[in-house]
């Protein structure tokens, strides 16, 4: 397709997918606000040639940003072979696949009032959305990057975007996300990596420290002076100083890493900001987020 127009260069290609109602169009205006030339629900069938139309120098649109979705019938089955014949023709393509939990998606839909593109005759929309994620199963296990927006702000979806793009200038490796979380509320679904530290003295069975976080001095304290804590980190780092190399030569753009205890409010939390300092400290790109901090102590 790209030989129909002359003059041509490689685009750089960010394709936005994943679940309805899980932020499809906050990240396409990210794309744009970063000077991607964006184009929201583009037909499979025309995506080679818009990409070839992009790429001839007259037209002059080296970033392309698209977002698809289920609406387009023959999206999921078109897909892989439409990404090799992107790459072939010299372009880059990453896959950026937005999920949410089902609940979140549910309240979603309720709060907006907007319909699920799924919904039909004898289908609400859980049934829409259980519907949907099984046919995208295969694109969400195919793509560079899954990000789980259930507790993401609007804003910071829009900076996870914008480091996608932008990259790291002093860190060739790919960008982090270190995540605390309770094993209680349920595995974290965009975790690449986790690490279990409930085997750490949990500080909530001390009276004074049980309604503060691991955020604060006296609970990282509590779980970071002892030898064991210093020990275990020691290890991560080790690991992480051996893995996160290799993931940068399979061409990941992010990575996230996962620490669960089990209500998410103290061991994880602390190690999970001990983490994300040290790798800081070695110039990696590094977001903390905390999951289940603000859930009600127990």
């Amino acid at each position: 397709m790209t030989g129909t127009f002359a003059n041509t260069s490689a685009v750089d290609v960010i394709v936005v997918t994943g679940m309805s109602g899980s932020g499809r169009s906050t990240a396409i205006h990210a794309l744009e606000d970063a000077g991607y030339y964006c184009i929201d629900n583009l037909p499979s069938a025309l995506v080679a040639q818009f990409v070839a139309l992009c790429a001839d120098a007259r037209v002059g649109k080296p970033k392309v940003g698209l977002g698809m979705d289920v609406r387009d019938a023959t999206y999921v089955e078109n897909w892989p072979s439409l990404r090799k014949a992107l790459e072939k023709a010299g372009h880059t393509v990453t896959v950026v696949y937005l999920d949410s939990d089902d609940a979140v998606l549910v309240r979603r839909f309720s709060e907006t009032r907007r319909g699920h593109p799924l919904v039909g005759p004898g289908r609400d929309v859980p049934d829409a959305i259980r519907t949907e994620r099984a046919l995208l199963a295969p694109l969400e296990r195919a793509a560079d990057l899954v990000v789980d927006t259930s507790a993401l702000t609007v804003h910071d979806l829009k900076k996870r975007l914008q480091r996608l793009v932008e990259g790291s200038a002093t860190y060739s490796g790919p960008a982090l996300t270190v995540k605390s979380f309770g094993f209680k509320f349920g595995a974290v679904a965009d975790a690449d990596m986790v690490l279990d530290v409930r085997f750490l003295p949990n500080p909530h069975f001390v009276d004074e420290l049980r309604p503060l976080s691991g955020r604060e001095k006296a609970v990282a304290d509590f779980v970071l002076e002892r030898d064991g804590t210093r020990d275990y980190l020691e290890r991560v780092m080790s690991l992480l100083e051996f893995v996160l190399p290799l993931y940068a030569e399979e061409g990941r753009a992010y990575l996230t890493i996962a620490l669960g205890c089990t209500g998410g409010r103290h061991r994880s939390v602390a190690l999970a900001e001990e983490v994300g300092r040290r790798l800081r400290q070695h110039g990696a790109a590094v977001t903390i987020r905390h999951r289940d901090l603000d859930r009600e102590a127990a």
